[in-house]
């Protein structure tokens, strides 16, 4: 059984009277089960009330909601409708879903450009997702002119932020000499950033810089720990590397176990 603190009862208070930042607050604690009985018809009940007011957050919500048939029917028309409300207002967070399915032709005709327009858009808000997304559309030229130089920018900027996948794309730009001067330390730099997020390829290379001595010390030690984070999210090369390890002793205990594993 619920019980909503005073704080939520003052929430759905104020929700019944009309106020659109409470009936954004009531449809994430429906959605929850926050103090109340989760209920996603009840969730979309408020969003839809705060959205018809205006509100971005709850544009953005809906949209979220009828893309992913989050407790709704799937229904891609209601989704790019809420979505491009949000984020013709700017949501930033809007602006990237909306570039995500302008480039995949979800619920849209398929539009690069457009796509490469709402995360533009976004990334100069500062989103870590649209800043990867375009350095993805600069390095392939998807949208837009070829650009490794905008692709390293977009990425080092997502990367900072803490995006793996920029991480370890920026370590294939430096490790290739793609657009940058070739630069191993660079390299391992990103990847060792990513790898510690738990990005498996990441992880993998990592082992395989440390096993050969190539740009780092030998060091098979921090070979089989890469390797091994690798190989347990079931990253297929640092499986099939591990097992060629230990099944020949490659300085690690000889043991048949984990090569058959």
């Amino acid at each position: 059984m619920c019980n909503p603190t005073q704080k939520q009862k003052e929430i759905i208070l104020l929700a019944e009277q009309g106020d659109i930042e409470a009936q954004c607050n009531l449809g994430w604690m429906y959605l929850d089960g926050d103090g109340v009985s989760q209920d996603y018809a009840a969730a979309l009940k408020w969003w839809t009330l705060a959205a018809e007011q205006g509100s971005a957050k709850a544009r953005f919500n809906l949209g979220l909601m009828y893309r992913n048939g989050h407790g709704i029917p799937q229904d891609y028309a209601a989704a790019v409708k809420w979505t491009t409300l949000a984020a013709d207002q700017g949501n930033a967070y809007a602006q990237c879903n909306l570039g995500w399915m302008y480039e995949n032709g979800q619920g849209v005709p398929q539009d690069n450009k457009a796509a490469v327009k709402w995360y533009t858009l976004a990334a100069e808000q500062g989103d870590a997702k649209s800043r990867f997304n375009l350095g993805v559309m600069y390095k392939t030229g998807r949208g837009v002119t070829q650009d490794y130089a905008a692709a390293l920018k977009w990425w080092t900027l997502a990367a900072e932020q803490g995006n793996a996948e920029a991480c370890f794309n920026l370590g294939v730009m430096y490790y290739n000499g793609h657009g940058v001067p070739l630069d191993i330390t660079a390299a391992l730099k990103w990847w060792t950033l990513a790898a510690e997020q738990g990005y498996a390829k990441a992880q993998y290379n990592l082992g395989l810089m440390y096993k050969n001595g190539h740009g780092v010390p030998l060091d098979i030690t921090a070979a089989v720990k890469w390797y091994t984070l690798a190989a347990e999210q079931g990253y297929a090369k640092a499986q099939y590397n591990l097992k060629l390890m230990y099944r020949n002793g490659y300085c690690v205990p000889l043991d048949y176990d984990p090569a058959l594993n």
